[in-house]
């Protein structure tokens, strides 16, 4: 069974059994087609797909909300893949047009898994996204045993600071609430009923966090800047010189293969 992230193809989907031209709108999906052998088979991509190196020499089709659809059509491709959210407009249009869109989006590590091997079998490479999730699961089982053995009271409190103006965090339901658990933190935003919402910083305040994960890139010293806002230098984690800037966002964001990496590199910050 398909996992509920992930937008079942249309009546019309009428796909060859090997695709031999691909576009991918959605920068996770764009890693995740490289990451199953499919560089040479992708002829477009959106302006936003920046990894791997590959992907930035593909046509691009647009951006990520906006697609030229005439590019699109004069390009022939055999599936188009698209992500949720913004790109509902452009999936629609594509379809309208028999197009073969699939949808892949995501919320958690399980429908990741399963989005994959999903793309997997629509594009003839079953076997290399079987081994895919195989390897990501055996990482992260590996971080998740590594928590294990942590005492629930040496727990790490952390914040995660998707941006600062307006404050936003993630909280449940989304991946950064799964991989600070998974990795042996405490999430204090998880209390939010959204995946990713405005947060209050007298909460970050009352909270405490022993760690902060800025979610975006900045020049600044990040325990400068934080250390800057109203009663924030008083925080453990700005106290202790435990706040970071230096993980690259794609890997905390993006529905890929990457983000085992970026599940490692918290749990190094958190425990390392």
């Amino acid at each position: 069974m398909l996992a509920l992230g992930l937008m079942l193809p249309s009546a019309s989907f009428c796909l060859p059994d090997k695709p031999a031209k691909i576009i991918s709108l959605s920068p996770a999906t764009t890693e995740i087609l490289f990451a199953l052998g499919l560089g040479e088979k992708i002829v477009g991509v959106s302006s936003f797909c920046n990894y791997p190196i590959g992907a930035l020499s593909k046509e691009h089709v647009g951006t990520f909300s906006q697609a030229n659809i005439e590019k699109i059509i004069s390009l022939k491709p055999d599936i188009i893949f698209c992500t949720g959210l913004e790109q509902s407009p452009i999936i629609e249009e594509l379809r309208q047009l028999k197009l073969n869109v699939f949808v892949s989006d995501p919320s958690n590590f399980n429908e990741l898994f399963l989005s994959i091997l999903e793309i997997g079998r629509l594009t003839d490479t079953e076997g290399e996204a079987s081994k895919l999730v195989e390897n990501m699961r055996k990482t992260m089982d590996k971080i998740a045993a590594r928590s294990a053995s942590i005492p629930f009271a040496k727990k790490q409190k952390v914040f995660i600071e998707i941006w600062h103006d307006p404050l936003m965090s993630a909280g449940r339901g989304s991946f950064l609430d799964e991989m600070i658990s998974i990795a042996g933190g405490i999430n204090i935003a998880s209390s939010l009923n959204r995946p990713y919402s405005f947060f209050s910083a007298e909460t970050v305040l009352v909270s405490d966090p022993d760690v902060i994960i800025l979610a975006y890139m900045t020049k600044d010293n990040p325990g400068t800047l934080l250390g800057s806002r109203m009663g924030w230098d008083k925080i453990s984690a700005v106290q202790k010189k435990r706040v970071y800037n230096d993980i690259n966002p794609d890997i905390l964001l993006r529905p890929g293969p990457r983000l085992i990496s970026g599940l490692e590199e918290i749990q190094k910050k958190l425990y390392q």
